[in-house]
């Protein structure tokens, strides 16, 4: 990724959705650390300690925002003239949410999708990051997912050692809930796959997963999804 961000560096926002429900369900199961927020196409993530928070939200006509921060790598509001992250906003932002968390230099950066592309405000040429990249390089690609999933399945930063399944288990989840049709199924062998031994993940945590998956509308017949039928680009 770039430092700072450039908006070519997200995905996709129906991949992104899927990849942050999917982080947000691992937590709810116990495998994966930090606090998870979870409304109607909205949902923020908050990082152990406040090292970082991040939230994406999804709207109507197949727009997103996703914004955040993170303590060691945004600078633009620590700047003597802070970057304004909202200029140039869409009339259709999530204004008080958004202008509330720049009055209180909460703000590190913010990007928001409507047809087909990603935006965001200019930067002077001399930042040096937004902290994207620190608090959510996954906004990228699947791999960039796969590798904290992989330390917090015991397998270290370089992935070295996790189950050899977990790869392709996080794909092809990632897969279903893109497309809106995780089931227990899914669920279970997602969760099966932290396992180093094999065993299947217990019914408690596999009910937990799948409750939220159902709130975050990854479920046939879930919770609805603004723009859940709009396919933008």
């Amino acid at each position: 990724m770039h430092r700072p961000s450039v908006p070519g560096d997200l995905d996709h926002p129906r991949r992104l959705w899927a990849r942050a429900a999917a982080l947000g369900m691992l937590a709810s199961a116990g495998l994966t650390d930090g606090t998870y927020r979870l409304g109607p196409g909205r949902l923020r993530c908050e990082g152990v300690g406040g090292s970082f928070w991040w939230r994406m939200s999804l709207h109507d006509a197949g727009r997103a925002v996703f914004c955040g921060q993170d303590a060691d790598g945004s600078h633009g509001h620590l700047r003597r003239v802070p970057v304004d992250l909202l200029a140039g906003g869409p009339a259709w932002l999530p204004w008080q949410d958004l202008r509330r968390e720049q009055e209180d230099c909460a703000l590190g950066y913010v990007y928001w999708w409507q047809d087909g592309a990603w935006a965001r405000a200019p930067y002077p040429e001399d930042l040096v990051d937004d902290g994207l990249a620190l608090s959510a390089a996954w906004v990228r690609d699947d791999a960039e997912l796969v590798l904290p999933l992989a330390e917090a399945a015991g397998g270290g930063a370089e992935g070295a050692g996790h189950p050899v399944a977990l790869d392709g288990a996080v794909v092809a989840f990632l897969d279903r809930a893109e497309s809106g049709t995780v089931d227990r199924a899914a669920v279970r062998a997602l969760l099966g796959a932290f396992s180093p031994d094999g065993r299947p993940a217990e019914p408690p945590a596999v009910e937990s997963a799948h409750a939220f998956a159902v709130r975050a509308a990854l479920t046939p017949g879930g919770a609805p999804r603004p723009g859940r039928a709009a396919r933008a680009g």
